[in-house]
């Protein structure tokens, strides 16, 4: 499994998987451009993408989605709340809550908690390797867990610093409570803590995505995570953050 993060932020979302058999894009939240130049970069045409994943309906994670499906025609893994509350009119949908491609691949989607009709994180493995993506969400059901521990690679939300968010005089009040809620962001505090509780001796990667460019900062994110990770004894270090308009590396799964 490859795995490249194009865009992660509240300007644009997008993380490309790549299994034997499969091409995938987990949300297109920037400009279909952006995503067609990202992808050439490291070698894979646009065309061969074959499934999008869509996590929920807001601007940032389905802005180049019409463009984007209507250039290249994959197929669209979105729920019907999804596609309802983003109002896009696309084709090549499959309403379903997991992905059965009868393959190399599984795909099983995660019930997430955000100011939304609905959304999903996503956990894929193929026969060698395993990854979850879980961003844009109030809180990780304990429920979840067992599913979802012990995995290859994370990309999981850390949002905010909650002193730095509280102490931000341009969001009003009821932003920073809607953030901070069961509806909102995972901070940095809340996301190293899932972080210890779901890594183990099969992980490989942690990418920590989705930093609030107000409210955050990369050192913040990161030093935090260390921080949770020494207190609980865990030995770990291939940290990386994901970026805005900015691709990280290809992370080799």
């Amino acid at each position: 499994m490859r795995v490249c993060n194009l865009s992660s932020g509240s300007k644009g979302n997008c993380t490309y998987v790549e299994t034997d058999n499969h091409k995938i894009l987990i949300d297109i939240g920037t400009s279909s451009l952006y995503v067609e130049k990202s992808l050439k970069s490291i070698g894979v045409d646009p065309s061969e993408i074959d499934i999008i994943l869509v996590t929920h309906a807001h601007i940032d994670h389905v802005s180049g989605l019409r463009v984007f499906t209507k250039k290249y025609n994959p197929l669209v893994y979105i729920s019907d709340k999804i596609l309802k509350e983003a109002n896009l009119k696309i084709e090549n949908v499959v309403s379903s809550t997991d992905v059965d491609v009868n393959d190399d691949i599984k795909i099983k989607s995660i019930r997430l908690s955000h100011d939304v009709t609905d959304i999903k994180g996503y956990l894929i493995e193929d026969k060698n390797s395993s990854m979850v993506y879980i961003t844009d969400t109030g809180y990780i059901s304990e429920k979840n867990f067992d599913l979802i521990k012990n995995k290859n690679l994370y990309i999981l939300e850390s949002n905010h610093d909650v002193e730095k968010l509280m102490n931000n005089p341009k969001y009003p009040h009821h932003t920073k409570i809607r953030i901070l809620s069961d509806k909102g962001h995972l901070s940095n505090k809340e996301s190293a803590y899932y972080a210890t509780k779901l890594i183990g001796d099969k992980t490989k990667y942690i990418i920590l995505a989705h930093l609030s460019e107000q409210n955050n900062t990369e050192e913040l994110a990161v030093e935090t995570l260390k921080d949770a990770l020494k207190k609980n004894n865990i030995d770990f270090k291939n940290i990386s953050v994901a970026r805005q308009n900015e691709m990280s590396e290809l992370f080799y799964v």
